[in-house]
């Protein structure tokens, strides 16, 4: 049984969301308090979690800084309707989702179920569907296994979404993949994202590398065309 956490400081919406997916068959932890909810998700990951933005005293952009200091686990975010900003920063901090109030149920299920497929299938990508074997690319080597990333022998800690964009890449050094190639890689058919949203990815997983090696370059943008990587 998966255990989503919900953090929203409205405690109807979490009451609401909380028997709509137990009904579903999930367990379910509530927070509040934003601050109870990191150390709670910190302690005991749960399968996934929803973060509300706009919460008091620590807001989710904050809460998803902090979390993913100490883990990876999948995150959709609950932003203002057409609040753009929300959205980007969101990705920006390594949300794996998101989705915009006001929202059916129905539609925050789906993502959720699509969401966890993506996890339990982080290592099937493309061609290789069904691979599980260790990929090595110059520096840089994936464990779909152990959803280990290293470049240069120093881990990178990656969320699922830029995990599943990253080995999309790195597949086929040299050959470039579209951002509609990297949309089909990354989420479930059922789910459809702009390409702001890859570029968010991309912008982020080029952060994380830049951590540990201020001269990374293997992802190349090809403007109007979409991203490849260099193994040179």
């Amino acid at each position: 049984m998966s255990t989503i956490a919900l953090v929203d400081d409205d405690r109807n919406i979490l009451e609401s969301l909380s028997m709509a997916l137990e009904t579903e068959g999930f367990h379910v932890k509530t927070f509040t308090d934003p601050a109870a909810a990191l150390a709670a998700l910190t302690a005991t990951p749960p399968s996934l979690a929803v973060l509300d933005i706009k919460m008091p005293r620590m807001d989710g952009l904050e809460l998803l800084r902090r979390l993913r200091q100490k883990s990876d686990i999948p995150v959709i975010f609950l932003t203002s309707k057409d609040d753009e900003i929300d959205e980007a920063m969101g990705l920006a901090q390594g949300a794996d989702d998101y989705i915009k109030k006001p929202f059916s149920q129905r539609l925050l299920l789906e993502r959720i179920r699509a969401l966890l497929r993506r996890t339990e299938l982080k290592g099937s990508v493309g061609g290789s569907e069904g691979s599980k074997e260790m990929m090595v690319r110059g520096k840089l080597s994936l464990d779909p296994q152990r959803h280990a990333c290293t470049w240069g022998g120093q881990a990178v800690q990656l969320t699922v979404t830029e995990f599943l964009i990253l080995q999309a890449l790195a597949q086929r050094p040299g050959f470039v993949k579209s951002r509609d190639n990297l949309m089909d890689a990354a989420y479930d058919d059922q789910v459809y994202v702009d390409d702001r949203t890859i570029d968010s990815h991309i912008k982020r997983l080029r952060k994380k590398f830049k951590v540990v090696d201020d001269s990374f370059d293997a992802i190349e943008t090809l403007y109007g065309v979409g991203y490849r990587f260099s193994e040179a």
